[in-house]
Formats: structure tokens, C-alpha cells, sequence
């Protein structure tokens, strides 16, 4: 299993909440955006085979460590925009 990032399509909820800057509004973001990524790795992938590292809410996208196989089934997701193997700077 290696590290992947997985960058999600346009969402006008995440744009909404984005723009709320308060404290509050930045955890209702992060709950949302945590919530949203939990479901799509629980609906694509078996469980127990993945380990989310975290998500990341100033891009809407999320880390998580999984197999070669698995960035495959979640670049199929009509969700997804993007998935990327973590590259090691030297």
C-alpha cells in the first residue's frame, strides 16, 4: 500500500461552507468534507483494506494509504477528479 491524494469534482456545498471563515464554519467544513470522503472510500473500497490519513479542506481532497488497484476503482468515481501517488522530495 502507498499513499495516494484524491482530489474531488466541483461541489457548490463545499464552495458555501469555504467561504463561512469563522471557527465554527471551518469545523462544519471539516465535518462535512470528513464525511463526504468516509462515504466514498466506504461505498468504492472493502473495508479494512484502506487507511485514511486525512482530509484536507483548503482543496477539498483527502490522503489515504491503498493499493495500486484500489486508486483505479476510485479514479472511476464520477466524484473524483483526480487521484495521485504521493511523491518523495529528496
Amino acid at each position: 500500500m502507498e499513499v495516494y491524494y484524491v482530489f474531488m469534482n466541483f461541489d457548490p456545498e463545499y464552495n458555501r461552507l469555504r467561504a463561512d471563515g469563522s471557527k465554527k464554519g471551518n469545523e462544519t467544513l471539516y465535518a462535512y468534507l470528513s464525511n463526504k470522503h468516509n462515504r466514498l472510500l466506504a461505498e468504492l473500497l472493502r473495508p479494512n483494506t484502506y487507511k485514511k490519513i486525512s482530509s484536507l479542506a483548503i482543496i477539498d481532497a483527502f490522503a489515504v494509504e491503498i493499493t495500486q488497484e484500489q486508486a483505479s476503482v476510485l479514479r472511476s468515481s464520477k466524484e473524483v477528479r483526480l487521484v495521485e501517488k504521493n511523491q518523495e522530495i529528496a
